[in-house]
């Protein structure tokens, strides 16, 4: 997950309504990640479904009060499974929650209110209770392996309901 994202330009402010995935600049790219850092909570998949369950353990590179990377330039080197998001890799990551604004403009719906670049806040994600601050109980190292099933949680696949108002709450 990048750092916040600045909001673009007037020329540029609806370019996820205009432009596909594909064609989005690096910047713009960028600056579709919210800021929620559900992606970087910790997954585990049932061997036998398939299925993704959701733990409460972020990566060990979330920093879980900023909800973003702790290096996120490097966070490749340092954490060889993170998954680097790609035009075509968003189409098909089962575990990208819903509220994901890359899953939501590959699969042309809009953004929601809370998303910074719509409402040109980057508290706003945390406002409407997305982001995973003030949910995380550890970071990836200090719970075991064998632990993780015991912080199985559902909300990373939730969407609040003041999230999902058309607009911010008054």
């Amino acid at each position: 997950m990048a750092a916040v994202p600045k909001r673009p330009s007037q020329q540029q402010e609806l370019f996820w309504k205009t432009k596909t995935l594909e064609q989005m600049s690096a910047a713009e790219w960028e600056s579709l990640c919210d800021g929620c850092a559900r992606c970087c909570l910790e997954k585990l998949e049932c061997e036998d479904t398939g299925r993704i369950y959701f733990t409460h353990i972020g990566c060990k590179m979330l920093d879980a009060e900023a909800c973003g990377c702790k290096d996120y330039a490097n966070r490749s080197k340092k954490v060889p499974d993170c998954v680097r998001l790609t035009p075509a890799n968003v189409r098909t990551l089962s575990w990208l929650p819903s509220s994901c604004a890359y899953r939501l403009v590959a699969e042309g719906r809009d953004l929601y209110w809370w998303h910074p670049l719509v409402s040109g806040d980057p508290d706003t994600v945390h406002e409407a209770g997305v982001s995973v601050r003030g949910r995380v109980e550890g970071l990836e190292g200090e719970v075991s392996d064998a632990e993780l099933e015991d912080h199985i949680v559902s909300w990373p696949t939730l969407l609040p309901k003041r999230a999902k108002l058309k607009k911010r709450p008054a």
